[in-house]
């Protein structure tokens, strides 16, 4: 047995019409070997669902059948973009000999969605392309049992991924198990141990006597009333998983109103007004180090403008000292020089030039550096040092006091 062709028309994943050749035969390639690949879900697995469903129709073992009908199955198999106006087809093509002669036949099984018998419609092709082949149409679950069997069917009609499970598996599954059962006719012993104690069971209730068939029929009768006992447990316990279902859709119901109408929020009072205890203890502590800033080097940022005027004249009036020091070195210095010129036989009028020239010079340098007010910050080197420490911890205190105070706005909010 030979596929040769697939047609499939708004089946499954496949809209349109979509012609797949399953037999690329040539004169140089006569045993050429065909393989499909695709991405996962792109209807790989439908392809072989769809060699299934052409040969055995509702006895079809398709992967995505589970445990729905066979009207649900036909219903969920059709093209979701499908026309609601066009039928789901899927047609399949094969060769097999008969009487020592190669036949062809192409199986068209076509259905609506939602159909009202529940069922597809069945066409067989021949050779000569008549349609129906009545005499195949009507027996085709024999035929095809006979050619193909339905038990053996899963040794071969299984795609790749499925081969690579089986092969990574240390025992076969229960598939492959029953397939080959079925290839040795392994299933027909438990068929007739089940017939043949259908059979013991009416031949014992033939001989039994008289108490033994009364006892039986006691014991029937007791099994017939726990049947229906049970069948009326049954529906009473569907009752109460209404009722179940009822009282949770009022309890739902309940709480989304309790919790809209604020009772989530009073519920949860004591926690909340353990967290604002949290907060309000952490706003007085950031209130404290706020007092402790102030207490500080803080204040002092009310008043930048001075700070700077304050730096300045200091600047200015250490200028000045070191200006004034250095002139009374200079003046020590030309006195000296001047005694040692007069020990040496100098004119004079020299030595009264030379004095002349070196006052000159003083002057000059301690005018230019003499002060247009008098000094009143009277700061020495050490303290005006310490006004460049005073604006360094100023701008932290300052930084230190934005980022609490931004703190401090988040928690009253």
């Amino acid at each position: 047995m030979i596929f040769l062709e697939l047609v499939l028309q708004n089946f499954g994943p496949y809209s349109g019409r979509q012609v797949i050749n399953l037999d690329p035969r040539t004169e140089e390639n006569p045993r050429p070997i065909l393989l499909l690949g695709g991405m996962n879900g792109g209807g790989k697995t439908t392809l072989m669902d769809a060699i299934r469903l052409a040969l055995y129709g509702q006895r079809a073992q398709c992967s995505t059948r589970g445990n729905l009908s066979y009207s649900d199955f036909l219903n969920q198999c059709v093209n979701s973009k499908a026309n609601p106006a066009e039928k789901t087809r899927i047609e399949l093509l094969f060769e097999h000999i008969e009487d020592d002669k190669p036949v062809k036949y192409r199986i068209v099984r076509t259905w609506e969605k939602n159909p009202k018998d529940s069922k597809d419609f069945l066409g067989i092709l021949g050779d000569d392309d008549t349609w129906p082949v009545e005499s195949l149409v009507n027996t085709w679950d024999d035929y095809i049992e006979n050619l193909l069997p339905l038990g053996i069917s899963n040794l071969f009609l299984f795609d790749g991924e499925q081969v690579r499970n089986l092969a990574e598996q240390e025992s076969p599954p229960q598939i492959v198990i029953e397939a080959i059962r079925g290839l040795l006719g392994l299933e027909l012993p438990d068929k007739l141990a089940l017939d043949l104690e259908v059979l013991v069971n009416r031949k014992r209730k033939e001989m039994a006597d008289t108490k033994d068939l009364a006892n039986l029929e006691e014991i029937e009768t007791k099994l017939l009333q726990q049947q229906e006992d049970y069948q009326i447990t049954e529906q009473e316990l569907a009752s109460l998983k209404n009722q179940i279902e009822e009282l949770e859709t009022i309890q739902r119901e309940a709480l989304d109103k309790f919790v809209s109408e604020g009772g989530k929020i009073a519920a949860e009072r004591s926690q909340l007004e353990e967290k604002q205890k949290e907060k309000t203890t952490a706003l007085e502590t950031i209130r404290q180090s706020l007092c402790e800033l102030a207490a500080d080097i803080l204040p002092l940022a009310l008043i930048p403008n001075l700070l700077i005027q304050v730096q300045a004249q200091g600047a200015t009036e250490f200028r000045h000292q070191q200006v004034q020091l250095a002139r009374d070195v200079l003046l020590e210095r030309d006195q000296r020089l001047l005694e040692w010129l007069s020990q040496l036989a100098i004119a004079s009028t020299q030595i009264d030039k030379i004095q002349s020239f070196l006052t000159e010079d003083i002057d000059n340098l301690y005018a230019t550096s003499l002060q247009a007010e008098a000094p009143w910050l009277l700061a020495d080197e050490e303290n005006l040092s310490q006004l460049d420490n005073v604006r360094y911890h100023l701008q932290n205190a300052r930084n230190t006091a934005k980022q609490q105070l931004g703190n401090l706005k988040n928690l009253e909010e």
